[in-house]
């Protein structure tokens, strides 16, 4: 990689999720540090006056930069996108239509500034997953709204430096999982998070751990079949073909016996499979990151926080890491896709003496 790409200031947007929520105020407390403007330029989806509204509330001491569009964002500067005009109603903790609303006015206006290069990354605050619900977005989250938007095939990897959990299945009815499942699902599931691990992660040869979908990993058949007839016999074969595969483990002990430090990530069949002990073992420094996208996404493990919103009581420290997460993957992906592409030209000009 050059230098000019080195020193290049990476422009990371920020959708604003719940303003009843917890959202802004992380997102501002964050950037209240001025060191953090030496990593990135941050742009906020949003409007002056919420934004405004919001740091007065909470007795956060920041300036910003009002600017038409994420293109014109200035560099050291908090920025903020005029989204909207009005001044809307916000009722901190919580849930309401209104809030839904314009969680999905930033979360539109910032995905569509990153289809079109306005900004590299994008860090999204959280959003509850009923008041967003309306007629033209009808997504259970944002991975499943990315998904649709972006290019790719995601997956929902949550990630600290320490552990990496990826789920199979996300935000589906437990009753639906085993369903769900299937050998081509395991199959592009593993792929995306092998590819990942490599792009994103800088691991070359990625160590792959797979968790049963039932109790013991069905018990030889004895709680289901579904581990011998999909899960065991998906896993033999990509090992078979070089991949570093391994399970179905035993979900119960995998964490408590610290069988996890033995793998790069693991691939988890449901969403409380995975994230009760990711959550358990990460909380507050996990990351929601959507591998397998064409551009990078990451989010805070935590979700809207009601209980606490408008108190000033919420730590900064999970959106902290997803905007340090995001910056990292978004450096590692550059670098993976210059050292790739220089192979594939030494490669042709191999063949092209």
């Amino acid at each position: 990689m050059d230098s000019k790409q080195e020193k290049k200031k990476i422009k990371l947007g920020i959708s604003i999720g719940d303003l009843n929520g917890i959202g802004c105020e992380v997102a501002l407390k964050t950037f209240e540090d001025n060191r953090m403007l030496d990593f990135c330029t941050p742009v906020l989806f949003a409007s002056n006056k919420t934004i405004s509204h919001q740091k007065q509330a909470l007795d956060i001491p920041i300036n910003f930069n009002g600017v038409h569009s994420a293109a014109k964002a200035v560099d050291g500067k908090i920025n903020v996108v005029n989204v909207w005009k009005e001044m809307p109603t916000i009722e901190f903790g919580k849930s309401t239509e209104e809030g839904g609303k314009y969680a999905i006015k930033s979360l539109r206006a910032a995905v569509t500034a990153l289809k079109n290069n306005e900004i590299d990354a994008l860090v999204t605050a959280p959003i509850n997953k009923n008041n967003i619900q309306a007629e033209d977005f009808k997504f259970p989250g944002h991975t499943d709204y990315l998904a649709k938007e972006l290019e790719g095939e995601s997956l929902m990897f949550m990630v600290t430096d320490e552990l990496r959990v990826g789920l199979m299945t996300d935000h589906i009815a437990v009753k639906d999982v085993a369903n769900a499942i299937t050998t081509k699902l395991i199959k592009d599931k593993v792929a995306t998070m092998a590819k990942s691990l490599r792009m994103d992660f800088g691991i070359r040869k990625p160590k792959i751990a797979i968790l049963g979908i039932n109790p013991h990993s069905g018990d030889n058949g004895v709680i289901g079949e579904e581990d011998d007839a999909i899960v065991r016999p998906i896993v033999k074969a990509l090992f078979e073909n070089g991949e570093l595969v391994y399970g179905p483990y035993s979900a119960d002990s995998f964490f408590g016996s610290n069988a996890h430090q033995n793998f790069d990530a693991i691939l988890a069949a449901y969403h409380d499979q995975g994230l009760i002990p990711f959550k358990t073992l990460s909380f507050g420094k996990g990351v929601n990151f959507t591998a397998g996208l064409k551009k990078v996404r990451t989010s805070p493990d935590h979700g809207t926080a009601y209980e606490i919103a408008g108190g000033g009581k919420a730590d900064e420290s999970s959106f902290k890491e997803a905007v340090f997460a995001a910056i990292h993957i978004y450096r590692n992906r550059e670098e993976y896709n210059e050292l790739t592409k220089n192979a594939l030209k030494k490669q042709k000009l191999r063949r092209n003496p």
